[in-house]
């Protein structure tokens, strides 16, 4: 049974801090701007980091040495077996026998054996891809930071409101086509667009447009297809001219860049910022990475204060980027 708990680190409205762990002169009452800073940064990732670096730190001084890499010991515990066979299992589909089981423990002392030597004499010492990996390594700790992080409905609706392009839903349009290939048609191309223009107005949204034209490699009926798509498919000018184009009659000449078009636009739905109800996910994506890279930005400014850094550069254009007039000089 626990006795005797400390009373509360802050004094609610009304009270004093008598008893208090921790005398904060004055009172740091519940609901007071000094409370709320401090549990603000309580609830900062950066500041659960460090206390677990500095716990990590003061543990690893009282307990000495417990990787055993001066104990001159190597043992293989019963998880780190469990590990190899299961690691064994996922890439055979079956559980390793009993001699392949002990080939596994057998290479995993050999590895640890040369890590340890090859530790001992320095070798992880200015190696590219050693020092890559961990600062990969570092970086994946300062993304579980910022997972842990979750917005509240404020902060993504002021993302939202902040970055409204990136989640607009486009235009859309429901149209159809007809091609004319100008090399086929030559100088006929205006007459016989003309004369087709004029067939399909008295067909109207029921034309066969499959039947009529030049032969064409995209599809003839698009439905809801976004502006964007419009434009990758036709070009960016067929893409303007059909946004202008209202809807329930064939017209044209559209050009493109294969040629020119005949379109009936059945329906255009206009472009809008949605509500974040629509698109909540898509807000919370971006807006987690945008946390992960301040977060990591800031756990990185917060251990270079730890380093006083110098970077030494040459006073001599020429003594880095041409060497070997160095070597000229010193030769003579």
């Amino acid at each position: 049974m626990i006795e005797n708990l400390p009373s509360p680190l802050f004094a609610k409205e009304g009270e004093s801090c008598k008893g208090a762990p921790y005398q904060l002169p004055p009172c740091v009452k519940e609901g007071s701007p000094i409370r709320k800073t401090l549990l603000k940064v309580l609830r900062e990732p950066l500041v659960h980091f460090l206390a677990i670096g500095a716990g990590l730190f003061l543990l690893s001084g009282l307990v000495g040495d417990p990787s055993g890499l001066q104990s001159g010991r190597i043992v293989v515990t019963p998880a780190q077996v469990q590990h190899l066979a299961a690691g064994f299992t996922r890439v055979w589909q079956r559980p390793p026998t009993r001699d392949e089981l002990e080939g596994l423990i057998q290479d995993r002392i050999r590895e640890e054996v040369y890590y340890r030597e090859a530790m001992a004499l320095g070798l992880d010492k200015d190696d590219t891809i050693i020092r890559r990996r961990l600062r990969q390594k570092m970086e994946f700790v300062a993304n579980d930071l910022a997972a842990q992080a979750q917005p509240t409905d404020d902060e993504l609706s002021a993302y939202l409101n902040a970055h409204p392009d990136a989640f607009r839903i486009e235009r859309r349009f429901t149209f159809s086509q007809v091609y004319l290939n100008p090399e086929r048609h030559g100088k006929n191309l205006a007459r016989d667009t003309a004369q087709l223009l004029a067939q399909l107005n008295q067909a109207g949204g029921k034309a066969d447009v499959s039947a009529l034209g030049d032969s064409f490699l995209l599809e003839h009926t698009f439905e809801a297809a976004p502006a964007s798509e419009v434009a990758k498919q036709f070009g960016e000018k067929f893409a303007t001219k059909l946004g202008g184009l209202p809807p329930g009659q064939w017209q044209g000449p559209v050009e493109s860049g294969y040629g020119v078009h005949l379109v009936f636009v059945s329906k255009r739905t206009e472009g809008r910022i949605p509500a974040l109800e629509e698109v909540r996910d898509a807000v919370r994506r971006e807006w987690a990475n945008v946390k992960r890279l301040e977060t990591n930005e800031k756990f990185y400014r917060e251990l270079l204060r730890r380093y006083a850094v110098t970077v030494e550069r040459s006073e001599r254009t020429g003594e880095i980027s041409n060497p070997k007039s160095q070597i000229a000089n010193k030769a003579q």
